[in-house]
């Protein structure tokens, strides 16, 4: 049988429908579908695609279970290093990572890997995974993580399989940083995925704080000097919304990214009023910026009723951030790009409500320093995009709480912690951190990789600390 170049198709709802629901939009693999797609892996000896994983994955042997319907030795392989496959199968931007790397894609489409990670988590949870408690010795040394995100929760995983005592103090009511309160339910399940994720990690023994603002409930000296612990990892993440600073974004009607997406996401806004949280979205929503969260901001107002949703967006289609995959769910859902385009003011009514969005037209100039084509603005080119609703999604930043109560601990001028690229050290002794907070906003899987990168440093601390 000749080798196919293209992937297995992805099954989804079919856009009229999934644009009306909050349902996931792929719906995964069939066995038949995965065994297929694990049957087109070369199984090179080089294994290009591994240099490509921020967390190391062994992807040419996990595909071979697949392949071989080895599901509980595929899912063990896979949990060496990762432990949130079903949340990276879905939202990690494998194109990007190892796809990039595999070999057939320089002939066609690369193997589906990130499908395949999802299919062999899947398979798993709704088989019933069987998690050993860790026993922990009398005198297990404390590690501290703040923050329960990808990057908190990758540390907390790792150092609870080393015997370290692991408590997550979480700052929301429910655990999960970005994975709960930033990514749709349409592309994230949180009950059936990520919950179930994170009580993956309490099973081993991880005690997870919720309602605990560090920095406020107590600051990192006292985690440290009265509580006890060892050691403290930083993983905040990146949640404190960036604005455009035109006028007319203090009127009713303007969301950060944020706001709106905590609402529906972390809040259940959508299924108001069974949940307490309302939202209000007008017959047309303008979500300013190009990303992944701005995809996330216009399909979501889609889906809560909205007649029209546009994406505002100053560079052309081929400088979009964004996802191939988003972008395509988003055109087939029926989003409409205003490509080449930048808002210049809000514009509201007598009573304080939005009515539209300034805007002009744009055109490329030479790159500038992140390397993508400098938009210069058209004379005379100005109007206005009539909606009810504007969402800003261009970008965020760090929150400051624990960077301003915590003594020692150096920051750069954007305010994120400075830490080793590699450890996660900080200037503070005993203090770590990883993922956006340092960083500044990026992947689930880069902060899960900075995590483990992290909790080895911490390992090699504690036990240097020990003998001493």
């Amino acid at each position: 049988m000749s080798l196919s170049l293209n992937k297995n198709p992805m099954p989804e709802q079919e856009p009229k429908v999934r644009a009306k629901n909050f349902s996931e939009v792929s719906l995964g693999y069939t066995e038949e579908l995965a065994k297929a797609e694990a049957a087109r892996c070369l199984q090179c000896k080089t294994a290009p695609c591994r240099k490509g994983c921020p967390v190391q994955v062994d992807i040419p042997a996990f595909i071979k279970e697949v392949k071989e319907g080895n599901m509980d030795v595929a899912i063990a392989k896979i949990k060496e290093v990762n432990s949130l496959p079903a949340v990276c199968g879905r939202v990690c931007p494998q194109e990007e990572q190892c796809e990039k790397y595999c070999v057939l894609a320089k002939r066609g489409e690369a193997v589906g890997i990130g499908r395949l990670e999802r299919y062999v988590a899947d398979t798993a949870r709704n088989k019933g995974e069987h998690i050993t408690a860790i026993d922990y010795a009398p005198d297990a040394q404390k590690v501290a993580v703040i923050g329960s995100g990808p990057a908190g929760l990758a540390v907390a995983g790792d150092l609870a399989k080393k015997g370290y005592k692991v408590t997550i103090f979480e700052a929301l009511h429910l655990p999960g940083g970005v994975l709960m309160y930033g990514i749709p339910e349409f592309r994230l399940p949180k009950d059936e995925v990520v919950q179930v994720e994170i009580n993956n990690l309490r099973k081993l023994g991880v005690e997870i704080v919720v309602n605990a603002v560090i920095g406020s409930t107590f600051t990192v000296d006292e985690l440290m000097e009265e509580e006890g612990f060892d050691a403290v990892f930083i993983g905040t993440g990146a949640g404190l919304p960036y604005f455009m600073g035109v006028p007319g974004e203090n009127l009713n009607g303007v969301y950060s990214a944020n706001e709106f997406l905590t609402r529906c996401n972390l809040m259940k806004a959508y299924r108001f009023p069974e949940c307490g949280t309302p939202i209000h979205v007008g017959k047309k929503v303008a979500v300013v910026g190009g990303g992944n969260v701005a995809m996330d901001g216009a399909r979501t107002a889609l889906r809560l009723g909205a007649e029209r949703s546009y994406i505002v967006y100053r560079r052309s289609e081929a400088e979009l951030p964004a996802r191939l995959e988003e972008i395509h769910h988003a055109k087939e859902e029926g989003i409409d790009f205003q490509f080449l385009t930048a808002p210049t003011a809000v514009i509201g009514n007598k009573d304080g409500w939005v009515t539209g969005l300034q805007c002009v037209r744009m055109e490329l100039g030479e790159p500038d320093a992140s390397g993508r084509r400098r938009p210069i603005e058209i004379p005379n080119s100005e109007f206005i995009l009539e909606v009810d609703t504007v969402i800003i999604a261009i970008g965020q930043g760090p929150n400051p709480l624990v960077q301003s109560t915590t003594k020692g601990l150096e920051t750069n001028k954007k305010g994120n912690i400075a830490a080793h690229e590699e450890t996660g050290v900080t200037s503070k002794p005993g203090v770590f951190a990883g993922g956006d907070i340092v960083t500044g906003a990026a992947t689930v899987i880069l902060a899960m990789g900075a995590g483990k990168k992290a909790a080895a440093a911490i390992d090699s601390y504690l036990q240097e600390k020990k003998a001493k």
